[in-house]
């Protein structure tokens, strides 16, 4: 580093943040956020009525008469927030109402309801599996697995894109692994919206011993009797131990309707 470099570091160590935006600017790369007003289906950018196909508001009822309404209800009577994260003293009754909800909705024993559907991954797996763990995971799954996995430590396999037998080929080579083992699959993937065999990995897993967990999130609210996903949709109930899923997208109508005590 030569002198001038060092005595800037020492009067502003961020300077090189400064100097790599600007490299950034000069080569028309930087990235700045587009200011939008309005909701989510009804926007306006620059002055102009614009559609937004980014949104996880997949059936545009997130910013619906029933959900405003429900939200309007709900913050008069217990405020726009918890005041404190779920496991210190944020935890309300409407909490637990809404994860019997969706157990019932979903047929499943019981449901923890996460802050969001990336967080819900990546806790459930690193919660349920350690170092001395396996992880068998398709190879298109979301990021949230992948950081789940990395944060239990255990050992992870990919295989091939739902691919039954790549995923036969690995449970045979690790037939002797002595911790537990799980199977990991989108129900619906998000980038292509091809469906997971998840009949044919149910059989692996009770076959293997393993553990079965579905990311139902791009499912939920689409496929299965009244959006109930694809553990519904492929008549799977009772073969998936863990399914995930997330109220932010086809499902942000519960948020509304549930708000409002309409469910």
């Amino acid at each position: 580093m030569s002198e001038t470099a060092l005595q800037v570091a020492k009067t502003n160590p961020l300077q090189y943040v400064t100097d790599q935006l600007n490299e950034l600017r000069a080569k028309a790369w930087r990235r700045s956020c587009a200011c939008l007003k309005g909701t989510e289906t009804c926007l306006y950018f620059d002055g102009k009525e614009v559609i937004n196909l980014a949104s996880n508001n997949y059936l545009g009822v997130g910013d619906g008469q029933t959900a405003t309404e429900g939200f309007a209800r709900s913050g008069e009577e217990i405020g726009v927030g918890a005041g404190a994260v779920r496991t210190i003293a944020g935890t309300m009754q409407l909490h637990m109402q809404l994860e019997e909800q969706i157990a019932k909705f979903k047929n499943v024993e019981a449901c923890v309801v996460f802050q969001s559907g990336f967080t819900a991954n990546a806790g459930t797996v690193s919660a349920v599996l350690g170092k001395e763990d396996l992880i068998i995971s398709d190879e298109l799954n979301h990021a949230s697995i992948i950081d789940g996995g990395r944060l239990s430590k255990a050992t992870i396999k990919v295989f091939k894109h739902k691919d039954v037998k790549d995923c036969e080929r690995i449970l045979q080579e690790h037939a002797d692994f002595p911790g537990k083992k799980l199977i990991i699959t989108d129900g619906v993937f998000s980038m292509d919206g091809d469906i997971a065999p998840l009949p044919e990995l149910c059989d692996l897993a009770q076959k293997y011993g393993c553990i079965m967990m579905v990311d139902d999130a791009h499912s939920s609210g689409v496929l299965g009797r009244g959006g109930r996903g694809t553990v519904d949709h492929l008549n799977c109930h009772g073969r998936v131990h863990i399914q995930v899923g997330t109220l932010s997208k086809a499902m942000d109508r519960w948020a509304g309707t549930f708000a409002g005590r309409a469910i």
